[in-house]
């Protein structure tokens, strides 16, 4: 019964290639060439408007309110965020958009106080010359 059985040869077509392995596929017997299972290829898309980087504020603030450097420290940390948000790490972007709002807020309030300050000065020495 063993030789019976090393008689007969296999065909090529009703065994599976060793190149797919064992994991379900199996070609369809009686044919020359195996079918191509089809893949199907799931893209998640992530929301990127949801963290704010405030980068424009920051410009801002480095460009005309840079009062003990906030406003590029607030540029530091707005494309840090802008960096995070590419990557898909919602909580650090979050992390570092909230620094560079707060950066930005005391920048902000910082400049308008010593602006105010220099006019007010400004004013009240102009009319003594």
């Amino acid at each position: 019964m063993a030789n019976r059985e090393q008689e007969q040869p296999i065909m090529q077509s009703e065994r599976a290639p060793r190149s797919y392995g064992t994991g379900g596929y199996e070609p369809v017997r009686g044919t020359t060439s195996p079918q191509v299972q089809a893949t199907a290829v799931t893209i998640e898309i992530m929301d990127l408007q949801g963290e704010r980087d405030h980068l424009v504020w920051s410009v801002f603030n480095t460009a005309y309110m840079n009062i003990c450097c906030l406003g590029l420290l607030a540029l530091v940390f707005s494309v840090k965020s802008r960096d995070r948000k590419i990557l898909g790490d919602s909580n650090g972007a979050q992390s570092y958009g909230s620094s560079a709002r707060a950066a930005n807020i005391v920048a902000s309030l910082l400049s308008i106080v010593a602006y105010i300050i220099t006019l007010v000065v400004l004013m009240l020495e102009l009319p003594k010359k």
